[in-house]
């Protein structure tokens, strides 16, 4: 007769479930017991449990299949949380069991006690605890079947004795696949939208991730409205490849192309987006937006038509109805407009005469250059992903994973973990910041003790980067963000990784050769420019008074060099280009 923890490993073999992220403890020996006697699935033992969510969050964002971490009693699976907000968040299917100290001392304040169930709430879509083996399997079947079909975190909460109970009769494995789904508006309210589109003069798409499995029909829209097409960050991947339509990016990370389609446009037509920055919604146009969640449709900007639906399934039926527009001149505008800003901002991603530092707009082009062409890109919160939104290029095959919800300080290396794991023979490459990597730095332990061959770059800027551009846009003078690092390239040799460190431009592409040829994971520190500006497409006036304010106090506090390593940085190379 199984034991709970023998149902549990066979269950998620049975639903696909190739290996669990986690570390070890005495409230998992049953769970890891049952792992060892099994040889269908794996255990990839991480540093830090917040790695292992990460990593979970990371292989279900790529395969959309279920994955698992897991934590032991008290602070193991307190060390989960940060990781699981980043899935649920992200909206990828991950079980977390959490295990809990010996049911009969709940309640007693007990060594390492905590409430899981309560704790996690507010990060997951389920949390239930297991109050003996032979309710076990029930409780595990429904955790999965949220995971699954509400696309969010499931945690299941386990004492560490129920593990090796037994569950009363020989049980099948429960298997757990996604519905196969048809989801909609309908007719009615497609007829409404294909009206205002047919009205509308100049409409610009603003698509998100939920364009996942649309782009062709996408592409078809597009045409047929003669509308540019802006890509959310999370898009990217899906959007921006063969699409003659597409002018980049809004946001804070994107650029002016994207913010002036959108702010011209009449009519403004949300495709799977829940783009966050309502500065960036035009002031008078109408909106249509359709999403999968209605609860979420109109919270970020007006909405004159509401669609509840996915935009794979949605575009099929609304393209029928839809009249082909004649009139080219909002898109050839913003197409010509795109073409300017593009050549702008690949003018700055240049050797700049072997200046040193190194300006990162260069790493991030190198690096999209010699990549695979089905290279899997992870990338730090912070400078990192400002470069990658603006220098990585997809073409279907690549993708994209990072923290873009969330927006979690370390995400790269784990994620990198989550996404070797899944493809062991695909090129993995993190853009990491010195601050995300030192954060997690135990990470490259994990790479090295499972053989994972992910390559990571490290944008050494001895800076928290980003903290420091926020500051300035708020008129603060940069305090308590610098960072006092080790030649990270000798720390990562160190600990066994093939690594090296790059300080002049002209080194940068045969350090990045030699660390994707080599067969083992790999590190590349490049010495990048701390005082690189990534401006928004649009400056508010309180951010113009805020870099003045910045200036002003920076100089008053004798720290008058520092405003001109900014100038010399940004301003003169800007005027040369």
């Amino acid at each position: 007769m199984p034991t709970f923890a023998d149902h549990v490993i066979a269950s998620l073999k049975a639903s696909g479930v190739r290996r669990l992220y986690g570390l070890p403890g005495d409230s998992l020996n049953g769970l890891t017991d049952a792992i060892r006697r099994d040889d269908g699935v794996d255990w990839v033992h991480v540093r830090h449990e917040e790695s292992a969510a990460l990593a979970a969050a990371a292989e279900a964002g790529l395969t959309g299949e279920l994955n698992v971490c897991v934590g032991s009693c008290g602070p193991g699976n307190l060390h989960l949380i940060n990781g699981l907000f980043d899935a649920q968040r992200s909206r990828v299917p991950v079980l977390a069991i959490a295990a809990q100290i010996p049911g009969s001392e709940v309640g007693s304040g007990y060594f390492q006690e905590t409430r899981p169930q309560e704790l996690f709430a507010d990060c997951s879509v389920y949390a239930e605890v297991v109050t003996s083996p032979e309710h076990g399997p029930r409780i595990l079947e429904m955790a999965m079947r949220a995971a699954v079909e509400r696309r969010g975190v499931a945690v299941v909460v386990v004492p560490g004795e129920i593990f090796l109970g037994k569950t009363g009769r020989d049980l099948a494995p429960t298997v757990v696949r996604p519905a196969r789904t048809v989801v909609r508006p309908d007719d009615e309210a497609l007829s409404e939208a294909a009206a205002l589109l047919n009205d509308a003069k100049r409409v610009t798409i603003l698509a998100g991730a939920g364009a996942a499995g649309a782009h062709d029909d996408l592409v078809r829209l597009a045409e047929t409205l003669k509308a540019p097409v802006v890509h959310a960050l999370r898009g990217k991947e899906y959007v921006e490849y063969d699409n003659p339509y597409d002018v980049g990016m809004t946001g804070l990370l994107g650029f002016a192309s994207g913010y002036k389609a959108i702010e011209e446009a009449d009519t403004l037509l949300m495709l799977g987006t829940d783009f966050p920055y309502r500065q960036f919604y035009p002031r008078d146009a109408k909106v249509i937006q359709l999403d999968i969640r209605g609860e979420q449709i109109g919270r970020r900007t007006h909405v004159d038509l509401p669609l509840v639906g996915s935009v794979r399934d949605t575009l099929p039926a609304l393209l029928p109805l839809l009249t082909v527009k004649s009139g080219r001149k909002h898109l050839d505008e913003a197409l010509a407009h795109y073409a300017r800003t593009r050549r702008s901002l690949d003018a700055l991603a240049v050797n700049d005469r072997e200046r040193t530092p190194i300006h990162p707009q260069f790493v991030a082009s190198t690096l999209d250059r010699l990549a695979d062409e089905d290279a899997v890109f992870t990338v730090d919160v912070g400078s990192p992903v400002v470069w990658a939104a603006r220098y990585l290029t997809f073409n279907g095959r690549r993708r994209l994973i990072g923290s873009f919800n969330h927006g979690t300080m370390a995400n790269g290396l784990p994620h990198a973990v989550g996404a070797q794991a899944a493809y062991p023979g695909r090129q993995v490459v993190s853009l990491s910041g010195d601050g995300g990597l030192t954060m997690l730095l135990g990470e490259l332990f994990t790479l090295r003790q499972n053989r994972l061959p992910a390559k990571i770059v490290v944008f050494n800027n001895g800076s928290l980067n980003f903290v420091e551009l926020e500051m300035k846009a708020a008129g603060i003078v940069n305090y308590a963000t610098e960072l006092d690092n080790p030649q990270l390239a000798e720390v990562a040799a160190a600990i066994g990784l093939w690594s090296r460190r790059v300080e002049r431009p002209g080194d940068l592409e045969d350090a990045l050769k030699g660390a994707f040829a080599h067969e083992g994971p790999a590190l590349v520190e490049v010495m990048t420019a701390r005082q690189e500006l990534s401006v928004p497409p649009a400056v508010t006036v309180e951010q113009a008074k805020g870099f003045t304010l910045y200036a002003i106090r920076t100089i008053l506090s004798g720290r008058g060099e520092e405003l001109l390593d900014l100038v010399t940085t940004n301003v003169s190379r800007r005027i040369l280009h």
